[in-house]
């Protein structure tokens, strides 16, 4: 892997302006994300993912989505099917487990089979976070369920099922973000929740998942841990909580910088997230200034950050063979406006 540094951007429109271009040669983030506004026609997913590695200079250089379904689903029809919400393959675990279980492996095949063609690397999945009555709508119905046991079994299936399209799982947002009581979109949410009630119920599908390759931090604060500041930028809470208790050793990805829940500007926001122990600074919606400042204090990837890269890159384009047809009528068994 050629040098690059230690962040995810955006951009901002369904192709590379030439500013872009320049800015990704200059800056060269290790990979990038795709959002609504970059989605066009098939053709043009393409030529978009291309020039992004063609401006790195590195034909590997990682592309995430969120591709989850429900209400978080960036490609749609009719390049994509719309997929039903996290809590509808959690309802139909209720009434059934295992075909829930084989719904939820089923579906994240097909958002394999979706992004593969358009070679993107990633998708931000499976959501761990277990809601709590009450709580902000921002997880909602992205959530498999209110129990850690369902959404750690769907979890797994749905990870599964895009590592066996070759497509590699982000799971989010961790040590968990279910309880907030505000969208972290908007502001940031504190939690005065006790450490034991944390450990019993949103840090149990993490710890579960702790071998995933990736994961996406939580800007929550979790005041039993450390009340000064959220996940993403808690060394506290990442040395503790995620590395030690939950035991992730993967690619460590802060939720996105450009998300109101962060103060300060963006170079002191990229600089407390690499001083907390993230791995990557994500930036995701493709304003050339922001980039800057996050550019302007993120560092060439290195050490054990560089090992976890090159670790969940070395997952990327091993199928299993599956036919694509049968996945989609199978799918289609639980889910018929998903044929």
């Amino acid at each position: 892997m050629s040098e690059s540094k230690s962040m995810i951007l955006g951009c901002a429109g369904k192709e590379l302006s030439g500013d872009e271009v320049r800015f990704y040669g200059d800056e060269r983030p290790w990979g990038f994300i795709l959002f609504a506004r970059n989605i066009g026609e098939p053709a043009q997913i393409s030529d978009l993912v291309a020039s992004m590695r063609e401006a790195v200079g590195r034909p590997d250089a990682p592309v995430f989505i969120d591709q989850e379904g429900g209400r978080v689903q960036r490609i749609r029809p009719p390049i994509a099917p719309n997929y039903p919400a996290g809590a509808a393959i959690g309802a139909l675990y209720r009434d059934d487990p295992a075909a829930g279980t084989r719904a939820a492996w089923l579906m994240a095949r097909l958002h394999a089979f979706d992004l593969s063609r358009f070679s993107i690397t990633a998708d931000c999945l499976p959501v761990l976070d277990v809601p709590i009555e009450g709580a902000s709508d921002v997880i909602g119905t992205r959530a498999y369920g209110k129990d850690p046991s369902s959404v750690l079994a769907l979890g797994r299936a749905a990870a599964e099922g895009l590592l066996a399209g070759g497509v590699l799982p982000v799971m989010k947002h961790v040590p968990g973000h279910g309880r907030a009581f505000s969208d972290s979109h908007l502001e940031l949410p504190r939690l005065d929740t006790p450490i034991a009630d944390l450990r019993a119920h949103d840090f149990v599908p993490f710890k579960a998942l702790k071998h995933l390759p990736m994961a996406m931090t939580a800007h929550v604060v979790y005041e039993a841990v450390d009340p000064s500041g959220s996940a993403t930028t808690s060394a506290k809470v990442i040395s503790e909580i995620i590395r030690g208790e939950i035991g992730f050793d993967g690619l460590l990805i802060s939720d996105d910088t450009s998300m109101k829940a962060l103060s300060g500007d963006f170079p002191s926001k990229a600089a407390a997230i690499l001083a907390a122990g993230c791995d990557i600074v994500l930036h995701c919606n493709g304003v050339m200034e922001e980039m800057a400042g996050i550019a302007s204090r993120t560092t060439l990837l290195s050490g054990k950050a560089l090992e976890r890269a090159e670790r969940a890159l070395s997952y990327v384009g091993n199928r299993d063979g599956a036919a694509e047809t049968a996945v989609r009528a199978e799918f289609a068994r639980y889910f018929e406006a998903v044929a």
